[in-house]
């Protein structure tokens, strides 16, 4: 049993999940409850890869990165280096369709606590980085957690932009999505199955754990004793 297709997509999701992340968050924090010229225009672009079809994503990714692309050409000439058909373009595949979810969930967590106690503690002499790490942040928590586990889901089972700008290369960029086209393609049914419920599993124990934890994080002072809620 060749297991890199599942060890190709793990890493591949991990790591797109904390860039993802890190540059979600900033972006919505920034954005989320400022209001400026031009902001609907930069939210529908970061947006716009969640309702393109994925090989229309894919056909921008190789446009950009291609030999003959403005940033493909650029790597090439300075670098000697190659985006397309290489893990790299995996993994910017699974970044740019797996954004949207994480900067939708992380603008959501931002705007939806009260921000009255960022400006209490401003008004108290706390500087932006603190306030952000001590008051934003966890408020936000809960929320950039959903978006965590859906990026991660997403990336997971990223398929037509990885298609389009990876193709299909054994132990290069086969991920589990492309593993289980090229099966199908070949007549390995089994093969094909066996890569279907691994990926069906893996997203119904995420999805499951969510909203577990959501239940739990929501509704959680209704489970507790009346004495210790009294207390």
């Amino acid at each position: 049993m060749n297991w890199y297709p599942l060890w190709l997509s793990f890493k591949t999701a991990a790591i797109a999940t904390i860039i993802v992340f890190i540059v979600g968050v900033f972006l919505a924090r920034m954005l989320a409850r400022n209001t400026f010229f031009g902001k609907g225009i930069i939210e529908a672009i970061i947006m716009l890869p969640l309702v393109l079809p994925p090989t229309v994503v894919g056909f921008a990714l190789l446009y950009l990165f291609g030999k003959n692309g403005p940033i493909g050409k650029l790597l090439l000439d300075w670098f000697d280096f190659q985006v397309v058909f290489s893990w790299w373009a995996v993994l910017i595949a699974a970044i740019v369709v797996a954004f949207p979810l994480m900067y939708q969930s992380a603008a959501a967590a931002f705007k939806n606590y009260d921000a009255t106690l960022e400006s209490a503690a401003y008004t108290m002499g706390a500087g932006k980085w603190r306030v952000f790490w001590t008051i934003s942040f966890p408020l936000a928590w809960p929320g950039l957690l959903a978006g965590v586990v859906l990026t991660f889901a997403r990336a997971l089972g990223e398929f037509g932009a990885t298609l389009m700008l990876a193709g299909y290369i054994p132990h290069v960029t086969d991920t589990i999505p492309l593993a289980i086209y090229f099966a199908v393609e070949s007549g390995n049914m089994k093969m094909a199955g066996f890569w279907v419920a691994i990926i069906i599993a893996l997203g119904f124990t995420g999805m499951l754990w969510l909203n577990w934890w959501s239940r739990r994080k929501i509704h959680g002072d209704d489970t507790k004793p009346v004495s210790s809620r009294k207390s």
